[in-house]
């Protein structure tokens, strides 16, 4: 099982929003790392759901339900014959009991290497394991 991150502007789809409704397709990502990262998605995986904007805060914990697959608003393959637009579903597992901010990972040299604090505009990204154990303790989950 892989864990990984997933940032979303709270205005457009909150955690909160995914609460409510149970169960959601997360689609819309274009960038090709981000998509790269998402086809490798699979049922099972647990995600780590981060709020842009005003906020800048993981905020609650889902689990990836469907595993990653074609995007069906916008078919095709690209050249490894992968979906071009891939998209997951997800669960809410649960809020985290303490929000961890981009600001406390930037000040905490034990992230220094993951890909929220270095590569900022990624709106997917695996969490390594050793981040998954910090961030967990972090977020009392």
């Amino acid at each position: 099982m892989a864990t990984f991150l997933l940032k979303t502007e709270p205005g457009t789809y909150s955690f909160d929003d995914l609460v409510r409704v149970k169960r959601c397709v997360w689609d819309g990502i274009t960038n090709n790392a981000a998509l790269g990262h998402l086809r490798t998605m699979k049922a099972g995986d647990l995600v780590y759901i981060y709020h842009t904007g005003d906020e800048k805060a993981i905020v609650g914990l889902a689990r990836v339900v469907k595993s990653a697959y074609e995007d069906p608003k916008r078919p095709g393959l690209n050249a490894k014959g992968e979906p071009r637009f891939g998209v997951v579903e997800l669960a809410p597992v649960s809020v985290v009991k303490h929000r961890v901010t981009l600001a406390a990972l930037k000040a905490d040299a034990r992230f220094a290497e993951f890909a929220l604090v270095r590569q900022g505009r990624l709106s997917v990204m695996p969490v390594d394991a050793g981040v998954d154990g910090v961030l967990r303790t972090m977020c009392g989950v």
